[in-house]
């Protein structure tokens, strides 16, 4: 048996597209490709998001014009040095109180992620959130996945640029109410409405709805999985947290492989193939662009809707799902 290490000589002088594709390389950075996302109607993980996408949602925007005893019911009153959260007041000296909350929050995520993956990024972050909106608004307003593909393909037209108009300007109000909410914690949200279009505000006021308005904008229409993959730390730390026990959301390469097509009716055993049809919804749908079969991936959020694809795929097909 040789023990010499195969060598391959490469010409600097080469295209170098040529010598990654002899030797097997990649390059290090390369520019971003979109994802197109493939919406989810129904599935129990879709359901379950559905709702708390709706109770978070919820209590974001109207909790702000709540009152109890004519006092805001969350207020951050910076300048009087008061934060009144649920009838109840509370001063810097009582930072502690709250020290110990954000402590206790912290431990709890740990826990959960300890348990079940990674369910906070994919059902309750922010960014997930605000993502899937403006994936929703983005679908109603271009259509479909193949709709949506085409038309960014397709020359410039009066319905192409109506469309992309109609779309970012649908995500600019939804991005311009989250920046007024979230001031309204800070600045009573009526007299914040008031003062703001008649001229009365400060500039602080005006600069932090901009703030957040450009920042919900680029983040959940512009950005979107790159947050996750490139900013968030909590993607990149959140492994260490996992054991053999957690719950992730995996393939099973077992009983997928070999994955391939087939006649609806057929069974795969016939054809020495596995469950895995390899239709390709699963990556179709996933807000990341990864390929789940590929193994645990960081950029896996733990959302499930391949998941969701696969059992509707399963179920069309009348395969028994596990």
């Amino acid at each position: 048996m040789s023990s010499e290490i195969p060598v391959k000589q490469i010409d600097p002088s080469s295209d170098t597209s040529d010598n990654n594709k002899n030797t097997g390389t990649v390059e290090l950075y390369a520019s971003r490709k979109k994802i197109y996302v493939k919406g989810v109607k129904k599935g129990f993980f879709q359901r379950i998001r559905n709702v708390s996408l709706t109770a978070l949602m919820g209590m974001y925007f109207l909790f702000v014009w709540f009152t109890v005893d004519g006092q805001p019911l969350i207020h951050f009153d910076l300048p009087a040095r008061e934060f009144h959260l649920y009838g109840t007041t509370f001063y810097p000296q009582d930072f502690i109180l709250l020290s110990g909350m954000l402590i206790i929050a912290a431990f709890g995520l740990f826990f959960i992620t300890t348990l079940f993956g990674r369910v906070w990024c994919g059902y309750t972050c922010p960014q997930t959130v605000w993502t899937f909106i403006f994936m929703w608004v983005e679908e109603r307003i271009e259509g479909s996945r193949n709709k949506r593909m085409k038309l960014d393909k397709a020359p410039r037209s009066a319905e192409k640029i109506a469309k992309k108009s109609a779309k970012h300007s649908a995500w600019l109000l939804i991005a311009l109410a989250t920046g007024l909410t979230f001031v309204g914690y800070f600045y009573p949200i009526r007299e914040l409405i008031t003062d703001l279009f008649t001229l009365q505000a400060n500039g602080w006021a005006y600069f932090w709805v901009a703030f957040f308005t450009a920042a919900t904008y680029l983040n959940a229409g512009w950005l979107r999985e790159q947050v996750c993959l490139y900013m968030c730390p909590y993607a990149r730390f959140q492994s260490v947290m996992f054991d053999p026990d957690t719950r992730v959301v995996s393939y099973d390469p077992n009983r997928g492989e070999p994955r391939g097509g087939r006649k609806k009716g057929i069974e795969p055993s016939e054809l020495g193939l596995g469950d895995c049809i390899d239709c390709g919804q699963c990556v179709q749908v996933c807000p990341t662009g990864i390929d789940i079969r590929d193994g645990l991936q960081y950029e896996c959020i733990g959302c499930a809707l391949c998941i969701d694809a696969c059992d509707e795929v399963w179920t069309r097909w009348n395969i028994r799902a596990a």
